[in-house]
């Protein structure tokens, strides 16, 4: 009987205080990228109105997203591989807590760079949806084989970009992305629990 090797990292793995450093000078570069862009850019950012009905419907999307993402990880086996691989490199040493900052982080910082400069500074038409979600999917690519996850992230960022189109309000996409970094870590995490439990 062949055994099926695990798909080792390009990078090694990262500790806890790394996973957490990364992920807060990640998020304080593309703040600054987009405050830069914003500066010297000649285009206006969408609102961030805060107001119930668009909180609502943010929330909403990320539980949509969430929904799809199970959906798309039991039918698509090299999707399943990739997002367990990726989750696996940044779950892995964090502590349920430390998911909080997993969502927060990112959700705002990639929402800002992505939906709130490149979408807008790159006219805010199809062609900007596309493009501002593929590079929202480079940043998501962890690894030669890792192109299932690239893929999804794309077309999340499509979902997101069209959030912000649709309702102007850049408080959409940034509540979608902080509830489905959120609900879709922390199962993960409880899976992982329960399987060393077995």
């Amino acid at each position: 009987m062949i055994e099926q090797q695990k798909q080792e990292p390009e990078i090694p793995y990262l500790t806890r205080i790394q996973i957490l450093g990364a992920m807060g000078v990640t998020a304080i570069i593309l703040l600054l990228v987009a405050k830069l862009s914003l500066y010297f850019g000649n285009f206006s950012l969408f609102s961030w109105d805060w107001n119930q009905k668009e909180l609502l419907l943010g929330v909403g999307l990320g539980f949509l997203i969430t929904a799809l993402s199970g959906f798309t990880y039991r039918l698509w086996t090299a999707y399943r591989k990739s997002a367990d691989y990726y989750l696996q490199m940044v779950l892995k040493p964090l502590t349920l807590p430390d998911l909080i900052w997993l969502g927060l982080l990112p959700g705002l910082s990639e929402e800002l760079l992505f939906r709130g400069v490149i979408l807008p500074a790159l006219g805010s038409d199809l062609t900007a949806v596309i493009v501002s979600s593929f590079c929202f999917g480079i940043l998501h690519f962890s690894g030669s084989q890792q192109w299932p996850y690239v893929i999804w992230a794309t077309i999340i960022g499509m979902i997101l970009a069209y959030s912000a189109l649709l309702t102007g309000n850049l408080l959409v996409p940034i509540v979608a992305h902080i509830i489905t970094n959120w609900i879709s870590s922390y199962f993960w995490k409880i899976r992982q629990f329960s399987a060393i439990k077995k």
